[in-house]
Formats: structure tokens, sequence, C-alpha cells
């Protein structure tokens, strides 16, 4: 039986995982390298940042088969970056950035097949974040 996205996610991120600190490490060095403008909208200090980050990760990829179940939090974090001064366009520098990132860590095991099914759970959870955000902006 063919495996499903979730199924490939999950797995690589099991990979992934006892090289989480590196990955997130190394996903802020080259997100800031690639949009050094967005560096402005984080803390000087990134420990709590970089946490955040590996959890929302975790969350995904326990969701992956149903993002639908991170809607609320995820519009809810989506507002809160809106504050932060985060703009929709951002969230491609992030997934191409994060793409990247994974593709590295994941070595050999990382395929276009991986790439199209992380960018599309990137892009579920970006769409809901920016939904969040112009909700703000709307209001």
């Amino acid at each position: 039986m063919p495996q499903t996205p979730a199924d490939r996610i999950r797995a690589s991120f099991t990979l992934i995982a006892p090289q989480a600190a590196a990955v997130v490490d190394r996903f802020y060095l080259n997100l800031f390298a690639a949009a050094p403008a967005v560096r402005r909208l984080f803390p000087a200090d990134m420990k709590q940042q970089k946490a955040h980050l590996l959890a929302a990760l975790g969350l995904v990829v326990k969701h992956a088969d149903d993002l639908g179940a991170l809607r609320e939090p995820l519009l809810e974090m989506g507002k809160r970056h809106s504050g932060y001064g985060a703009l929709p366009g951002h969230y491609a520098a992030v997934r191409e950035v994060l793409l990247a990132t994974l593709q590295e860590h994941a070595g050999a095991a990382w395929t276009s097949q991986l790439e199209q099914d992380w960018r599309a759970a990137i892009n579920a959870v970006a769409d809901v974040m920016i939904q969040g955000q112009q909700s703000v902006q709307a209001a």
C-alpha cells in the first residue's frame, strides 16, 4: 500500500528529530541570510522562539493527516504574527528556507515527493495563518 503524504512527513520528521536543535538553528541562520529584513521581527534571544518553532513543527507532523484540526490555533497564531509585523509575503520565504533546511538535514532520504508533501502542509498552515492576519487587519 502506498504511503500517504502524512506518513511520509512523519517518517521524515522521525529521521530529522534527533537533529532538531541543529535543524532549528540552521533554519533561522538561513532565514536571516535569505531575508535579512525579517530579523527585526524576532527577539534578540531566540531560545524561546526556537522552542516555539519546534513545537509548531511537531504539531504539523502530528496532525499531518488532518491539518484542519489546527485551524483555530493557526488563526490565533496568524493574529499574533500580525502584531509582530509579519506580512503575508514573509510566508513564502519561511516556506522555502524551511524546505531547504529540512532537505539539508534529511540528506538522501529527501525526495521530490517528500518536498511536495511538506510544501503542501506548509502552504496549508500558512494559508490559515494569513487568514488570521487578514481578520485582524480587516477589523
